[in-house]
Parts: structure tokens; C-alpha cells; sequence
């Protein structure tokens, strides 16, 4: 598509001879890999076409990545993003941007920051929302999940060709339609129409502090606000680097961790499907998109993930030996910290780290909390946990 946009350039006629088209990006990045490797010791540039801003969810990000930024040089275009609300004529200041473009091969695409499902709440916080698609986020499926009274939702397609169009129409009137690719999703909130009252969203003064009654939960799983602040004391997280909260929850450790390091990549790794909407909804109620999401059961889940710096285990599903010999082997050096109700786990833990040459010291978080007894007060004790930590330099 790309190639037959740039055969109507002026430039083209000039350089057809030496135009390669190459389909998948692993691909392109092998070839320019060699290209530069038969000619180190000359100069030679190399052109890599790419359509609106490669640095806005493009290719921009992969070329620095693989030739570093010093040999790089960017130039863009207008993004589809900014010729979109141009189209609807709309200020974009006040807009959240997100792709929901994961990549043509299934079995290589990408994680997102956000997904679909999470538009709703997102509408609750921003009055715009701009959305790069593809064929299976398209705006027919997106208008079905923000069925919303006043919604206006915009799909502009095939932007900067001849035949591009813009279509505005209600959630229900979107989703009946078909459009062409490539196309872009502007939802817009009814004028006047004030953001949610939630002080889950509102409440971004603090860093640490969340409530149990703050953070979305099921059934009471949630790791109590007092474990919650010894057990991230004790992993003294790093500004960098990757967190495993294995056997997140309600994601209650990673919403708080990624508050307090907004540059640590979190994964949050969960088997139960309640829980992961919990994580879901939670991580854009407090907006920490460094909060990646892993479905799964570890330790299986673990191998294809990021080397951690930091693992905090709140929950092992009964393979703690097991997880604690993956950790080892892929985490030189770094904190791992456990929560145990029960003995067994508790010994468990500390023989595990202990057998990976881990430096081990545990403590018992007793916590007693006020509440109501007759005209009067007392003290009701909670279950104790044991926070153990092994640390390795």
C-alpha cells in the first residue's frame, strides 16, 4: 500500500531502481542489518518509508531499537492522529491517544497498553479518545463496547488518499456500518457532560496509600493496606527495570508499585479471569499503563517474560519451589519477596531462596484494626502473614 503511494512522488521516478519492498518487518530490519554490514567502511544511507509519524505507535520505535539512536535520523509526516481530528475539526490537547493496532500476525502481536474493554473507563476520565485500529479492533467492534447514551464516534478512512471519508454517527449507527482500512476511531463525550465522580480515578495527590475500599476487588482477596506497604517497603522497588508480581489479584502490590515508579515496567501475572478484570479496570481507574497484564499460570507463564529486577509473590498456586528455580535462573541478582499465611509455605519459601543462595530474612505483619463494640471500640485482630524476603547481589 505504502509502495504504491510513494510510485505517484515526483522523487520517484528518481530512485525506482533502487526501491526494495519487503512485507514483514523482522524482515526489513535483517535487510537493513546486512546492508550495513557489507559497508562499514564507507558511508551509505539507507531510506526506510514509513507513513504518517514512525514514532507514534510506528516503526520508528523498532529502527532506534535495533541501530541506535545515534545513526537514526527521523523525519516525519503529519500523523493519521492529527489529520483525523483536522477532518472532524476538533482540538486534540484534551484527547487520549491509544492503539489498539497489534500487528498483522496474530501469533507476533504485540501487548497493548490498553485494550478494548477498556474504553469505558477511559471515557470516564477523558473527554476525547483517539484509536489507531486494524481488522480486528475495528470501529464496528469498538462501537459495540461503548454503548453510551451521547457518545459521538468519528471513523476516518484511508486519510490522505483520494477516496478517504469521515463518518460520524451514534455507537449503535457505528456499529451497523463497514469501513475501509487503514482507519482511525475518534469518540467523543457529550458536551457538558462532567467526567465520573470516582475518587479511585480523581485521587492522584499520593503515591502510596490506596485503600482496600479504593481498589476494585472480589471476595476480599486483596492483600491487606498494611501487608501491602511492608511487603513494597522490603522489595525496595528500583526507578528502572521489571517488577513480576506473581499471583497479583486485584493487582493491589503492582497499581501501588507502578504509582511510585511510573518508569518500572510491571507485569502482573494472573490466572483468574475475575481477577484479571479486576487488574484491568484498576489500571485505568489510576492510570498506570506501565502495568502490563499477563494471563497465566506461573511458572509456565514466566519463561517468555522479561528478566525481573524485583518479584513479589503473593499467591503460587501451590508451585513455589518451582517458580522460586525459574526466578533463579533467569534473575542473577535482585529482591524477591513473599507473602505466606501458613507454615508450610513459609518454610517453603525460606528453603527455596535459602537453596539458591538467596540471603534470607522473614517477619509476621500482625495488624489489629478499630471497629465497633456496643457503645464502645475494640481492637480485632487479622489473620498474620509472614513477609519473607531473599535478596541476592
Amino acid at each position: 500500500r505504502l509502495f504504491e503511494v510513494f510510485q505517484t512522488y515526483e522523487e520517484y521516478e528518481a530512485v525506482k531502481e533502487r526501491v526494495k519492498v519487503i512485507l514483514r518487518v523482522d524482515e526489513t530490519m535483517e535487510f537493513i542489518r546486512g546492508q550495513k554490514s557489507e559497508h562499514e567502511e564507507e558511508t551509505k544511507n539507507i531510506v526506510l518509508l514509513a507513513s504518517g509519524d514512525p514514532l507514534f505507535s510506528g516503526i520508528g520505535r523498532k529502527a532506534v531499537q535495533e541501530f541506535g539512536k545515534e545513526i537514526v535520523e527521523i523525519i516525519p509526516d503529519l500523523s493519521s492522529i492529527q489529520l483525523a481530528f483536522s477532518k472532524i475539526k476538533e482540538p486534540w490537547e484534551d484527547a487520549f491517544l491509544m492503539s489498539l493496532h497489534g500487528g498483522p500476525d496474530p501469533e507476533k502481536r504485540r501487548r497493548l497498553p490498553y485494550e478494548m474493554t477498556d474504553i469505558p473507563l477511559l471515557l470516564e476520565r477523558h473527554p476525547k479518545i483517539a484509536i489507531l485500529t486494524d481488522r480486528e479492533n475495528n470501529p464496528q467492534t469498538i462501537a459495540e463496547t461503548v454503548r453510551l447514551a451521547g457518545l459521538r464516534i468519528f471513523v476516518c478512512e484511508k486519510l490522505g488518499y483520494p477516496d478517504e471519508r469521515v463518518t460520524e454517527g451514534s455507537p449503535e449507527e457505528i456499529a451497523r456500518m463497514s469501513f475501509s482500512e487503514p482507519n482511525v476511531v475518534i469518540i467523543k463525550r457529550p458536551e457538558g457532560r462532567s467526567q465520573k465522580t470516582d475518587v479511585r480515578a480523581q485521587n492522584t495527590e499520593h503515591r502510596l496509600g490506596l485503600t482496600e475500599k479504593e481498589i476494585e476487588h472480589s471476595r476480599g482477596l486483596i492483600t491487606k493496606d498494611e501487608v501491602r506497604a511492608v511487603s513494597i517497603h522490603k522489595l525496595r522497588l528500583t526507578t528502572q527495570g521489571v517488577l513480576w508480581d506473581i499471583g497479583a489479584g486485584s493487582g493491589s502490590v503492582s497499581i501501588e508499585a507502578a504509582r511510585l515508579a511510573p518508569g518500572l515496567k510491571v507485569c502482573a501475572i494472573e490466572k483468574d479471569s475475575e481477577q484479571i478484570g479486576n487488574i484491568r479496570r484498576n489500571r485505568v481507574r489510576f492510570d498506570t499503563p506501565n502495568v502490563e497484564i499477563i494471563e497465566g499460570a506461573a511458572p509456565e507463564i514466566l519463561k517468555n517474560l522479561p528478566a525481573p529486577d524485583r518479584v513479589f509473590i503473593g499467591g503460587s498456586g501451590g508451585n513455589l519451589p518451582a517458580i522460586i528455580d525459574l526466578i533463579s535462573e533467569v534473575m542473577p541478582a535482585g529482591i524477591v519477596v513473599i507473602n505466606a499465611t501458613i507454615m508450610e509455605t513459609f518454610q517453603a519459601a525460606v528453603d527455596s531462596l535459602k537453596a539458591h543462595g538467596f540471603e534470607v530474612d522473614a517477619s509476621q505483619v500482625s495488624v489489629s484494626r478499630l471497629k465497633p463494640l456496643g457503645t464502645g471500640h475494640c481492637l480485632a485482630g487479622q489473620n498474620p502473614i509472614f513477609v519473607i524476603r531473599g535478596t541476592r547481589e
